[in-house]
């Protein structure tokens, strides 16, 4: 057995990348484990260095414009048609995928409770927890919001998502995630993305770990426009790490399980299919850090939308119209004068699926925990519960620094619906409701 990762041969532009990632978003990157193991001047040599093969593997259709063309080449020990065996369907457990019509629960503003860390050995593929479905995965339109619970790190096992995109968001607990493309080290207060196809395995190097997960079955996560902003702020580019090469020459039988239309499928193999040696692309997994987002915000007067706190967008057809925006509330100034701090109450045509990270949600003090989340669906009315609002109503406007806390959306265009597992879930909170029940009625003639 021979497994070898080599970032000390990977040539740095500055020493402040972290050692075995190679910084920025969506570039053409390019890099090897082995010297020379990566042909120069073409992609496909009629012989490729130390007997690997060339694989191209296409994350959008070929004619895609230069500016949405994702592609990667892969040279590897064993083509991925080596990686394919027989498939048999297996019990894709809880994991859902939309359409999912499996439950009647009425209309209504939800919130859950964390899921509770299993005592029992749980890997990620037994781990994963649908709470909503959105749109349909076989017109790649739509997404899936899950918990992951995982106590047991995958050995020989290893998975693929045809379906969609997979962005975790760390919220108890490391996660090693060893990709044919290299292997990501992430903790909570990091995303890590896995393109669509990227084979991978889940490894927990410090114990027991929980997290969300967004099944991305639309147009793959880019950086959104800036706009009037400007060149600069929100989440920068050079921020975000993918991984240096690695690969296993390891020749023990695996497990190969793979998502395809909504259903899990497994089949066996001899060899370990991490076994790339070098590549280069676009077409890559990578990790962010969400503390190293630049927010901006009000610095007179009004509450700004919350779109100003998209870190991630998957565009739709429509322009200005997402099929997912990933949006976070990071520590943040509030400065702004004679203005409703928090956000304001409302009704909302997109699907919003929150969940806190760490920290005190501002608009939810009470209730909303670390490792809970809510849904508040299309034309469904939220906003601050009734001690947000008079702490925010009648409060000192002098400038104050949210610190500590970190909550995160998922927010569609698709109207959101509750898996069964979700609706009847014990941590569901039957009277979430019940914290807008104080707001009085303060309306009076008399007193403008």
């Amino acid at each position: 057995m021979n497994i070898n990762t080599s970032p000390d041969q990977i040539i740095r532009s500055t020493a402040q990348v972290t050692p075995g990632y190679m910084s920025g978003f969506g570039n053409s990157f390019e890099t090897e484990a082995l010297p020379g193991a990566l042909p120069i001047g073409r992609n496909s040599p009629q012989r490729c260095a130390y007997g690997l093969y060339a694989e191209q593997l296409s994350g959008s259709p070929f004619t895609a414009p230069r500016g949405s063309n994702e592609r990667s080449w892969l040279y590897r020990i064993r083509p991925s048609v080596k990686h394919s065996g027989r498939f048999e369907k297996v019990d894709g457990g809880l994991w859902r995928s939309a359409p999912c019509h499996e439950n009647d629960l009425p209309i209504a503003q939800l919130r859950w409770d964390p899921a509770p860390i299993p005592k029992e050995d749980m890997t990620f593929l037994q781990g994963v927890q649908t709470m909503t479905t959105a749109g349909d995965v076989n017109t790649q339109a739509g997404m899936a919001a899950h918990v992951y619970l995982i106590t047991k790190s995958m050995v020989d096992q290893h998975f693929y998502n045809a379906d969609g995109e997979l962005m975790f968001v760390l919220q108890q607990g490391n996660l090693r995630i060893v990709t044919e493309f290299g292997r990501i080290d992430a903790e909570p207060g990091e995303i890590v993305v896995i393109p669509r196809g990227v084979k991978f395995r889940v490894e927990i190097p410090s114990g027991p770990a929980r997290g969300y997960l967004c099944e991305n079955y639309g147009g793959a996560f880019t950086l959104p426009e800036r706009g009037p902003i400007g060149a600069n702020c929100l989440a920068n580019a050079r921020d975000f790490l993918t991984p240096v090469a690695h690969y296993e020459d390891k020749d023990t039988p695996t497990e190969l399980y793979v998502k395809w239309g909504g259903s899990l499928f497994r089949t066996q193999l001899p060899h370990s299919p991490i076994d790339v040696v070098a590549w280069h692309g676009n077409y890559a997994p990578y990790k962010y850090d969400l503390r190293t987002f630049s927010p901006v915000g009000a610095i007179g007067f009004d509450h700004p939308d919350p779109s100003i706190f998209t870190v991630l967008t998957s565009p739709s057809e429509t322009a200005g119209t997402a099929n997912i925006d990933f949006v976070i509330f990071p520590e943040r100034w509030m400065v702004a004068d004679n203005t409703f701090r928090p956000p304001w109450y409302h009704m909302n045509i997109m699907s919003e699926f929150m969940g806190l990270i760490y920290g005190v949600y501002d608009a939810k003090p009470q209730g909303f925990v670390p490792g809970g989340m809510s849904l508040h669906n299309c034309m469904l009315p939220h906003g601050p519960d009734r001690d947000a609002f008079e702490h925010a109503s009648n409060g000192e406007l002098k400038p104050v620094k949210l610190t500590g806390t970190m909550a995160f959306m998922f927010e569609t265009r698709y109207a959101q619906r509750v898996t069964a597992h979700a609706a009847n879930s014990a941590t569901l909170q039957h009277d979430y409701a019940d914290c807008w029940k104080g707001l009085a009625k303060r309306f009076d003639p008399s007193k403008p």
